[in-house]
């Protein structure tokens, strides 16, 4: 013990202790600490990837609940055209249905309205000549029921509605609605279509002119607020945003609109009591790069591309 004291006693072997405990120290430490950084970039790593994972599933729920959601909402519609049908009302489309700022006196004139005001009063049949008009109704009857047989054995879907491309050659406000355009619409034809719009909340009055649009063209013509409207512009719609369908590069006033696998054999006029394209709507829609579409299969222009929406991806068309 005296010899130790002696030895640890002197200066330098005393420092050259002290330093090498010091040194052992200090590389136990600089390890451990080195063990830690590793062990705490292991469990960030196996945190992110449990993050990321929950993430996932958390998408992968919203992505099932989102298509259950969609799924509720068309048998509710259907529920609702069903119904309505049964009660034998009659639609037309308006984006601003219900928003319009116009006065009261002036209610919207429905279908109903407008086919009583457009029918033309049937002529009187003489009771001598009773037989003989039977005959020639039973002969017209005959005629014309081919084709209305041929459209009933038609499958309910877009095949039967007659897309077209058309120009606004001229748009202006409605005389008696703020929120309706009145448009001309070159569509191939030998004159113009008149049709009513309510994108004025949505779409400037500039940006109606000369430009390129897809109409549908067999609706049944309908009066609104007195104006007769001959066709409908498609758009893809939100409730806060609409934006007019853009045809293909190269695109010109008449040229037909398709979808493959459903070949074109468009109704003259659409019956309104058969619901045929209210039945069609749900499943028209724009898909993830704003290409307008009916059941994923893309609208197009033969030979000249696909219709688009500017931005809005994932909406209803109509």
């Amino acid at each position: 013990m005296f010899y130790n004291l002696r030895v640890f006693s002197s200066p330098g072997v005393l420092i050259k202790w002290l330093k090498m405990t010091t040194s052992s120290t200090l590389a136990q430490f600089e390890q451990r600490a080195a063990q830690a950084d590793a062990m705490i970039a292991k469990l960030t790593k196996q945190l992110c990837q449990l993050e990321a994972a929950a993430a996932e599933r958390q998408k992968d729920a919203l992505r099932l609940e989102n298509v259950q959601l969609k799924d509720e909402v068309n048998k509710l519609l259907q529920k609702l055209v069903a119904l309505e049908n049964a009660k034998g009302e009659k639609q037309y489309y308006n984006f601003c249905k219900g928003t319009d700022a116009s006065p009261p006196a002036a209610p919207p004139v429905s279908v109903t309205e407008a086919t009583a005001n457009s029918a033309p009063t049937p002529a009187p049949v003489q009771i001598e000549n009773e037989k003989k008009p039977k005959k020639e109704k039973a002969v017209k009857k005959e005629e014309g029921g081919g084709k209305k047989q041929a459209e009933d054995d038609l499958p309910v879907d877009v095949r039967r509605l007659d897309f077209r491309v058309g120009r606004i050659v001229k748009a202006e406000k409605h005389p008696d609605a703020e929120s309706l355009y009145v448009e001309q619409i070159d569509c191939g034809e030998e004159a113009p279509r008149t049709v009513v719009s309510g994108l004025v909340k949505f779409v400037p009055l500039e940006a109606m002119q000369d430009r390129l649009v897809v109409v549908l063209c067999n609706l049944k013509p309908a009066k609104m607020r007195g104006v007769t409207s001959q066709a409908m512009v498609m758009c893809a719609s939100t409730p806060e945003k609409v934006e007019i369908l853009t045809p293909p590069a190269g695109s010109v006033p008449g040229d037909l609109v398709e979808f493959d696998g459903f070949p074109r054999q468009p109704d003259a006029v659409l019956n309104p009591k058969k619901k045929i394209f209210e039945s069609c709507a749900p499943d028209l829609q724009t898909n993830a790069e704003r290409v307008a579409v009916y059941k994923n299969v893309a609208m197009r222009v033969p030979g000249k591309g696909v219709v688009t929406a500017e931005s809005l991806a994932g909406v209803q068309v109509k």
